[in-house]
């Protein structure tokens, strides 16, 4: 997909997908804790999350399994623990309460909307066509289409581009600290939503201007205040 040119007073929402749009990090860490038995290995769940949400899947794999890994290794292994996750979310696939009022708010005031996740092509799909939204974004930006995963800011940037908006004119919506810290590196504010960790824990980052526990109480004139 091409850029759009980037216009001075364009304004766009970019959302994290897991654990934002959807409430689904505890079934992705039960999922590596699944893939690890099956290996011998045991991992503490909140640390886990704590030090891997937002990376690439790859990225993961290859910082607990070892960097000598083939590149065709690692995606079978990635396939392997997705397709746990999927299983065991299928049964609760819904959105996040208050998001889909938010982005039809957003898109009658012609706000950009895309996604910037770390997820790989099938949760996308899972996710999005899952509950039919992905009619409503602009564009979306996954684990594919771009070299790094989060706290680098690579996925945030390539929505903004996509978009045609300044990363000062942009809102990114988060879950994770590390998603904050990539936001904070592309120059954008954010809006902590509290599925997983509670407001503490983001109380280190001056880019959030806002946390919340759903998107329902939001006003997007506040926000853009």
């Amino acid at each position: 997909m091409t850029a759009r040119t980037t216009a001075p007073d364009k304004r766009a929402l970019i959302f994290d997908m897991d654990g934002t749009i959807v409430d689904n990090m505890a079934f992705h860490t039960q999922s590596w804790i699944t893939f690890f038995e099956r290996r011998g290995r045991a991992i503490d769940a909140d640390e886990f999350f704590r030090t891997t949400a937002g990376r690439q899947g790859k990225e993961i794999i290859r910082s607990h399994m070892g960097e000598h890994l083939e590149d065709d290794e690692v995606a079978l292994l990635n396939h392997e623990k997705e397709a746990v996750y999927r299983e065991l979310y299928a049964p609760h696939l819904k959105a996040v309460d208050g998001f889909e009022d938010l982005i039809a708010d957003a898109r009658s005031q012609g706000i950009a909307l895309a996604v910037g996740t770390a997820a790989p092509p099938a949760n996308v799909e899972f996710t999005l066509d899952g509950l039919d939204l992905r009619r409503h974004f602009e564009t979306v930006v996954g684990a594919t289409d771009v070299p790094r995963g989060k706290p680098h800011p690579d996925v945030f940037l390539e929505a903004a581009k996509r978009c045609g908006a300044e990363p000062a004119h942009c809102i990114v919506f988060e879950d994770a600290p590390l998603g904050v810290e990539a936001a904070r590196r592309a120059g954008m504010r954010v809006v902590v939503i509290t599925t997983t960790l509670p407001r503490e824990a983001f109380a280190e980052f001056d880019n959030v201007i806002a946390i919340v526990d759903d998107f329902s109480s939001l006003s997007l004139e506040t926000l853009f205040a």
